[in-house]
């Protein structure tokens, strides 16, 4: 008798999903292929001490009042106004781009009113397609050239291992770039991180008397087994249709911690390498989590072609691939015993707010049989 439900995964998207069921009554089994619930969220303490997100830094922003709230129900929050710099031409300059960025760089004594003139004459200046076609048209478009060499064009090489002009121009509508002295990286109503961490946090959203939760097991060894009324998704995609219409590609990273003993090792939480050394950013988790201690840990980020997967790659074959994937998605969701929600599942770029917003959306229309 299938009288309950699978999640697979226990990341945001899966741990959103199975309370969501289970506080409207279903059993809910979560299966984790990881050792650990939170997934990419996993957040822990080192040797030294110091809370370190272990898949690289995430930061918590909304401006869905909902998605807040239901958060909320499981964790204090520190507030925390993310601030970024990029090391550009021997200088660490404010990013996304604003009016201090151009002072800075080019030496001008700007107001922040010249700021649109300033970039719309670098725009008039450069050679994009227009209606923009790729990524690299898209930020040209914005910035012109010049900006667009210093900040992007070698950052985005050396992430996404190919040229810009591969790259679907959607990569590109998550770079803001401001007119004004906005230092902040968001500038979203809330933010922050859970005041405990991203672990405790998705812990709590666990604990309930229906949902069991089952680590370090890979679904497909037993799905089989499991005679669900629904299974919730959130793993990869191609993955779940075994590669039919081919392997999706995504990007992977390497991190490397260090700990110092000193208060801080850098001015913000993360600084950007656009153009200098093999790492695209160094992170600090103190100015993330708030933590006072004489020593501070760093991370470095590498990426890698191959491994744990984070980033979906947004070139013409993949959205293709994805697109025929997206079909079998339709027909299995119809039958209203599946449901596939998440980065990894929809194949699709989410902000943490996004996947829970997601989530709740999905897994609503379920139970009212939508």
């Amino acid at each position: 008798m299938r009288n309950f439900c699978v999640v697979v995964g226990a990341g945001l998207a899966g741990a959103t999903a199975a309370r969501i069921l289970a506080e409207a009554g279903e059993r809910v089994l979560v299966v984790e292929k990881l050792q650990h619930v939170a997934g990419h969220a996993y957040d822990e303490f080192n040797d030294d001490g110091m809370l370190i997100h272990i898949y690289g830094p995430h930061i918590f922003h909304t401006n869905n009042s909902n998605v807040f709230k239901f958060l909320s129900r499981f964790t204090e929050w520190h507030f925390y106004q993310h601030k970024v710099l990029s090391y550009v031409d021997g200088m660490l300059v404010p990013f996304p781009i604003n009016r201090d960025t151009i002072s800075q760089l080019f030496g001008l004594k700007i107001s922040t009113n010249d700021v649109e003139k300033f970039l719309r004459r670098e725009v008039e200046n450069s050679e994009f397609k227009k209606p923009p076609e790729n990524f690299e048209d898209v930020i040209i478009s914005q910035i012109g050239r010049r900006l667009y060499e210093k900040f992007f064009m070698n950052y985005t090489r050396k992430q996404w291992n190919r040229e810009p002009k591969e790259l679907s121009a959607e990569v590109a509508k998550r770079i803001p770039i401001r007119s004004n002295r906005d230092g902040r990286y968001f500038s979203d109503r809330y933010q922050g991180l859970p005041k405990f961490g991203y672990t405790k946090m998705i812990e709590k959203m666990l604990d309930h008397s229906q949902i069991s939760v089952l680590t370090n097991c890979d679904y497909f060894e037993i799905a089989e087994e499991l005679k669900a009324k629904l299974v919730v998704y959130t793993g990869p995609l191609d993955e779940y249709f075994k590669n039919v219409y081919g392997k999706l590609e995504y990007r992977s990273l390497k991190f490397v911690f260090e700990t110092y003993e000193r208060e801080y090792y850098q001015p913000v939480g993360v600084v950007n390498y656009p153009n200098d050394y093999d790492w695209t950013r160094i992170t600090e988790f103190k100015h993330l989590t708030g933590q006072k201690s004489d020593k501070t840990t760093i991370c470095y980020e590498y990426p890698l072609e191959q491994g744990e997967p984070y980033y979906v790659v947004m070139s013409e074959k993949n959205m293709y691939k994805r697109e025929q994937y997206m079909k079998e998605i339709l027909k299995l969701e119809k039958t209203k015993e599946f449901l596939f929600i998440g980065r990894l599942a929809e194949y699709k770029y989410y902000n943490m707010d996004q996947v829970v917003a997601r989530a709740l959306e999905k897994i609503s229309g379920w139970l009212k049989g939508v």
